[in-house]
């Protein structure tokens, strides 16, 4: 991907987040979700669509929609915003790359489309990252499947016309999961809880609940009891979005805290005038541009078809670690006003937490980096 197609990417997501998002975020973080017709106007606007095939509707590369979110970042888009908008980045990529044709056509293609809200299911209540040891349990009758159990931390779980979802149609650990697509309405498929979260207002959580929810069989993605690998082979494009997101947001919070330092008057003189503020704000700018670069790289060698689990784990570790040092820095810069909800940066505080958990935890991406050096 050329420097021009990133940047004609980035001014499509920077174009939309000014006319399509700015002026709603506050309406959207009180009410706790986004407007369906959102995705419809994102859709038409070719980014639901970016780094998928053209002939499911797609175009571009995954790099694409990487700049795009970067751009959205930088115009003040929230984190949360990104979340729900984009759910379907982790939902369909199983359906694409194991699923029917007629799949395709059911999920793929509206979701692209802006017409359906996909979601992803795999956190259960007390599972946390063990995925291999997931419970809800799917067992085959006759032409459906009889779903039992629950999920929590589902993003979009709320709004989702379809829910991929992790279910154990076999024996004990990874080798028993399969990957199931379950539909808004089916009987004995509820959303039992909206969540109320710390950060990420504006993108709504759910619990869900199986009890026993007749699923067709012809949801089941690929072939019964391969799911785990289908999880894990799509998380290296997840955390890399994570990670890029991170960066996207300490460079906005170290563009927020250099205006109000140059703008800023304390005891007679602009605050960056201060020696404390302009080494903070030195630190601020090395992180993020060491961070920046790394992720990039390892996205764009992700982008070539390269193997870079490990280096995925550790882009997501160093963009999530200075996303959190440069945000908190940001509000200490602005002082008092950096604690009122009136400032982005505090909206950032809140959300940046999320980070360092989704897409696998810190210490997941530790263990995962400690494994390949280790030999383990």
């Amino acid at each position: 991907m050329t420097s021009d197609d990133r940047k004609e990417a980035a001014d499509l997501g920077a174009e939309f987040a000014r006319r399509e998002i700015l002026p709603h975020v506050e309406e959207w973080e009180e009410a706790g979700e986004l407007p369906r017709d959102l995705h419809l106007k994102a859709a038409r606007q070719g980014l639901l669509s970016m780094g998928y095939p053209e002939e499911y509707g797609g175009g571009g590369s995954h790099l694409d929609i990487m700049a795009a979110e970067e751009a959205l970042i930088a115009e003040g888009v929230p984190t949360g915003v990104l979340a729900s908008l984009f759910t379907h980045g982790i939902a369909i990529p199983s359906i694409l790359r194991h699923g029917t044709e007629e799949q395709k056509d059911r999920f793929v293609r509206p979701a692209l489309a802006g017409e359906k809200i996909a979601s992803l299911a795999v956190t259960e209540p007390g599972g946390g990252s063990d995925v291999a040891n997931l419970r809800t349990k799917a067992v085959r009758d006759g032409d459906h499947y009889i779903v039992n159990g629950s999920k929590t931390f589902i993003t979009s779980g709320t709004r989702a016309d379809f829910v991929t979802t992790a279910v154990r149609t076999g024996g004990p650990g990874h080798k028993g999961v399969s990957l199931l697509v379950v539909e808004k309405g089916t009987p004995g498929f509820t959303v039992s809880r909206k969540l109320d979260k710390m950060g990420w207002r504006s993108s709504d959580t759910a619990e869900l609940a199986f009890s026993d929810a007749r699923v067709p069989a012809e949801n089941l993605i690929g072939a019964e009891n391969k799911g785990f690998r289908m999880i894990m082979e799509q998380f290296q494009g997840e955390r890399l979005s994570i990670a890029l997101q991170c960066v996207a947001v300490a460079q906005r919070c170290l563009d927020l805290s250099i205006a109000w330092a140059r703008d800023r008057e304390t005891f007679g003189s602009p605050l960056a005038s201060k020696q404390v503020i302009r080494h903070k704000i030195a630190e601020m700018a090395r992180q993020v541009s060491v961070a920046r670069t790394y992720v990039w790289t390892v996205a764009e060698r992700w982008d070539r078809g390269e193997e870079v689990s490990t280096e995925a784990s550790m882009a997501k570790n160093t963009a999530v670690y200075t996303a959190e040092h440069v945000v908190h820095e940001a509000v200490q810069i602005h002082g008092g006003m950096g604690y009122m909800r009136e400032s982005e940066v505090e909206r950032h505080y809140r959300d940046i937490r999320i980070m360092g958990l989704g897409g696998g935890t810190s210490e997941i991406m530790n263990e995962i980096i400690a494994a390949r050096i280790l030999g383990l």
